[in-house]
């Protein structure tokens, strides 16, 4: 189920690169008409401020660096052009099976989706995934991916694997950076013992998901304090997280 080295080796570009509302909110109050960033642009904030973006700006700036390493990608989505959209990418490798790589969703590594392929297998798998197995159906029409946490909790999420027009695509990116939700986000992969954990700050609660279970971390009083902890996890701006943080505080009234 894993990919082969050269698609791993794109894909480990992105290791520290976190998923965040953060940017689309700062840059939504920009004085630009188009919102979705291109990836000069990205990498550009990147260099300045160590900030990335959403699924869309995720998937994007990833299908750009595997055109560049050689390696064919493509993005895919579901409820595109609406709140619940979501993106993530297609790798091929040489003989054009397919892994998903969903960096919006902070996966760990890509996966096969080929079930005929001899590696393919339904059961459910570690290292995937921060703290939680994954089981992969695959077919022509779906892709189902199944999580099983330490709890017991089991969830699902559906991909269409087909691949969406470029054109198409950066519409409903666009589509989504015009939609401001005022409950901050931000989710990184940060290391823990000798696991990949999941750290997620959400509407000002900040949560670890390891393989030992769900951990809620203390609250913070103060914008200081957040964008503190923030930068410690995930290396951003401190100037940049205050400044974020004070607008979405603004927008929740």
């Amino acid at each position: 189920m894993h990919a082969p080295s050269y698609i791993l080796d794109t894909w480990h570009k992105f290791d520290h690169y976190p998923m965040e509302t953060l940017t689309k909110m700062w840059y939504f109050y920009q004085n630009t008409e188009k919102k979705q960033r291109d990836v000069a642009l990205m990498e550009d904030h990147y260099k300045q401020y160590g900030i990335t973006g959403n699924c869309f700006d995720l998937a994007i700036w990833l299908i750009d660096v595997f055109q560049k390493d050689g390696i064919t990608a493509y993005p895919i989505g579901h409820d595109l052009h609406s709140e619940e959209a979501h993106a993530a990418v297609m790798a091929l490798d040489e003989k054009g099976n397919r892994y998903l790589c969903d960096l919006g969703d902070q996966w760990i590594k890509p996966i096969l989706m080929e079930t005929q392929h001899a590696d393919y297998t339904n059961e459910s798998l570690s290292g995937f995934f921060p703290a939680a197995n994954v089981q992969v159906f695959s077919t022509e029409n779906q892709i189902e991916i199944t999580y099983q946490r330490p709890n017991g909790k089991v969830s699902r999420q559906s991909y269409d694997p087909q691949p969406v027009n470029m054109e198409e695509f950066l519409l409903a990116a666009e589509f989504s950076q015009h939609t401001i939700d005022p409950k901050p986000l931000f989710e990184c992969r940060i290391p823990y013992k000798a696991e990949t954990a999941h750290w997620e700050f959400n509407d000002w609660e900040a949560y670890l998901s390891t393989s030992e279970g769900l951990f809620k971390e203390p609250s913070f009083k103060s914008i200081e304090e957040w964008a503190t902890r923030i930068n410690k996890v995930s290396g951003y701006d401190q100037q940049f997280l205050l400044t974020t943080l004070k607008g979405y505080q603004k927008l929740q009234g």
